[in-house]
């Protein structure tokens, strides 16, 4: 049984998640355990979703199709052809004005260059994950931005193209991020639809983000009731006080 069953469903139920929590971790070695990817993908950030059913790891072999992700997470020993790839991306997004030199070298870079990357649902996951993703929808969101404010102690960076730089963003600075993704992002994967964001949480403060948002979902649930019944009274013609909407309430 993994270690991270609970965390993973207590995130779950109290954010209540249509999707499972996917957990990332970047290895050296071939983790133990855990079957090596077979098939293609057309962009690395495609494996998150993959990643909802099933473990595996991947290899820069693996991202070959993906030449942003290859350098957003500075995969080891890309092919010869990685670097031509990569400047033709570049210049028909810069020949759109989609993305300008200046902000090229703003996308965050995992530091450390990376040998292979293992994914999974946080349930199942049989070593530490160094990222965990959570697909969440806007009022889901809230509580997350009021749990990550209190844990980061800040407001957390909302993030658009590319959706896979919220990983090296997370990586690099310890805290956690929002990603709105990116018009790539969006077409490769059906758990982005037009209402759903993705969260980045760095593995090792998991337990420190989890107990917020259990503390936290539980308070948004309780209050929003709270505002609802007020609105029903006001409504009907009453001018409640807060206590007088504290004792409805409870009642």
């Amino acid at each position: 049984m993994s270690a991270y069953q609970n965390i993973a469903s207590e995130l779950t139920n109290s954010l209540e998640l249509s999707q499972p929590p996917i957990a990332v971790s970047l290895c050296d070695m071939p983790p133990p355990g855990i079957p090596s990817f077979e098939g293609t993908v057309p962009a690395g950030c495609s494996f998150w979703q993959l990643a909802a059913t099933r473990m595996f790891f991947t290899s820069t072999k693996d991202h070959e199709l993906c030449s942003i992700g290859i350098h957003t997470h500075h995969l080891a020993q890309p092919s010869p052809a990685h670097q031509s790839e990569l400047q033709d991306a570049l210049q028909a997004m810069s020949g759109l004005d989609y993305v300008r030199a200046e902000e090229v070298a703003a996308i965050p870079v995992i530091q450390r260059e990376v040998r292979h990357i293992a994914y999974g649902p946080l349930a199942e996951f049989l070593i530490d994950p160094d990222v965990v993703l959570l697909f969440a929808h806007a009022q889901q969101s809230l509580i997350l931005s009021e749990a990550v404010s209190r844990v980061d102690k800040g407001v957390p960076p909302a993030m658009g193209r590319p959706a896979c730089a919220v990983v090296p963003q997370v990586l690099n600075h310890g805290h956690a991020a929002m990603s709105l993704g990116c018009c790539g992002a969006r077409a490769y994967l059906d758990l982005l639809s037009d209402s759903i964001a993705m969260w980045a949480l760095p593995g090792r403060k998991l337990n420190e983000y989890c107990e917020q948002i259990v503390t936290l979902a539980r308070a948004n649930k309780t209050l929003a009731l709270f505002h609802a019944r007020r609105k029903e009274d006001v409504a009907s013609g009453g001018r409640p006080t807060v206590r007088q909407s504290l004792e409805r309430l409870s009642s």
